[in-house]
């Protein structure tokens, strides 16, 4: 059967099937029972892919201090993307004052103060405060499963503000950390290729912001420091990225004073599989109807 690439079918079937539920703000919905199953099933795969790798398994709030948010440089390339928590920090004639306001639909954005907290922006940035110091000879690797957060409202289903990514990241030397990412690379394609789903992976850049942020991006790719693997999902001309592979060399080594034995300034690079877009395009590519997948697929999801 032919597969029907639009995004506004996609949604529309999602919903139909209960698979995700709308709460009336672009880029946000609830996700129904069978929606969070294969998300648990496609996560659990991972886990039995990954369990030989050694790493060590951290879990993080869906905030960030906003301390280590500043030193991440984050602001500095995505000012569009982040979300900062304000939060109530006035009396009580200040309290009457913004519950009028909202009562009268009038603006009270004025009467919030940031707190020391943001939204978390990328999964792996709430690990590296952890390893500041020297790191193993071998290096350290840390997985995670991490809500983020970024502030892109779109009508398009796999264009989230909230969503969660499965993380890997990598500490250690320039050799360590690339032969890393290049055995996830093959690995990751292998894996969603397993799973019935045409996938491919190509060089990719960040979303940096401005006139600047082109230049960014285009030594960005020409490093091949970004890697996407990527599936259709709501176009077949442009593909969704499923899964992302960025090296950052000593970015975070140097902001987070993170060294190997010798001295040097360690190097990082993380992997991410977006798990709401995994089962997207698993819905999309073998139907809304998981009873009704094909049968090597499902042995895979529920062994």
């Amino acid at each position: 059967m032919a597969i029907t690439y639009s995004s506004q079918d996609l949604y529309d079937e999602l919903v139909r099937h209960k698979l995700i539920i709308p709460v009336g703000v672009p880029g946000a919905f609830g996700r129904g029972a069978v929606f969070e199953d294969v998300l648990a099933r496609f996560n659990d795969l991972v886990t039995r892919l990954a369990k030989n790798d050694g790493a060590e398994v951290m879990a993080f709030p869906p905030i960030l201090d906003r301390q280590v948010f500043e030193k991440s440089e984050y602001l500095d390339s995505f000012p569009q993307l982040a979300g900062t928590v304000f939060s109530f920090y006035g009396t009580d004639l200040q309290h009457k004052e913004l519950s009028q306001r909202i009562h009268d639909k009038k603006p009270w954005e004025d009467l919030q103060k940031m707190t020391g907290v943001v939204l978390t922006p990328a999964a792996c940035y709430p690990v590296y405060p952890s390893f500041t110091g020297t790191v193993p000879a071998e290096g350290r690797l840390v997985d995670m499963q991490n809500w983020v957060f970024r502030h892109e409202p779109s009508p398009e289903p796999t264009r989230m503000q909230a969503f969660r990514v499965r993380e890997f990241v990598r500490v250690g030397s320039p050799d360590a950390v690339i032969d890393w990412r290049n055995m996830w690379l093959a690995r990751g394609v292998e894996l969603l290729s397993s799973l019935g789903l045409p996938a491919k992976s190509d060089v990719a850049a960040d979303p940096f912001f401005g006139r600047g942020g082109r230049m960014l991006a285009a030594s960005q790719k020409e490093q091949k420091l970004k890697f996407e693997v990527l599936v259709p999902v709501i176009s077949e001309d442009k593909p969704t990225a499923v899964c992302s592979f960025n090296y950052h060399q000593e970015h975070f080594g140097k902001i987070f004073e993170i060294n190997t034995p010798d001295g040097a300034i360690a190097q990082t690079a993380c992997l991410g599989f977006g798990m709401e877009r995994v089962v997207m395009a698993l819905f999309r590519t073998h139907g809304f109807v998981p009873t009704e997948w094909p049968k090597h697929v499902r042995e895979q999801l529920w062994p």
